[in-house]
């Protein structure tokens, strides 16, 4: 049986109060499609307390670091790229 405390970020990921993500958004192959799927997310929200920028900057972050470890390097270094190309699509560079 799964404790509610033990896995508290995976109800956050897929139950945000702040952004409604794609369906299997952190597992696209593609860095421009996670930034791009999370850009609309946070553009669409009327409930993000921040920017869109920081809202989808954030739940990228947050999804890393919850992975920890358990995120293969192959994964980490696709979502890390994401991070880039969210940059480039809100013209943050």
């Amino acid at each position: 049986m799964r404790s509610n405390k033990r896995y508290w970020s995976e109800r956050v990921t897929k139950q945000s109060n702040a952004l409604d993500l794609e369906k299997g958004v952190f597992i696209l192959e593609d860095p421009k499609k996670i930034a791009l799927s999370l850009k609309m997310s946070a553009e669409m929200s009327d409930r993000r307390k921040a920017g869109a920028f920081q809202s989808a900057m954030s739940m990228l972050n947050f999804y890393i670091n919850r992975a920890g470890k358990n995120l293969a390097a192959e994964r980490k270094e696709i979502l890390e790229q994401a991070k880039g190309e969210l940059r480039r699509v809100f013209n943050r560079e």
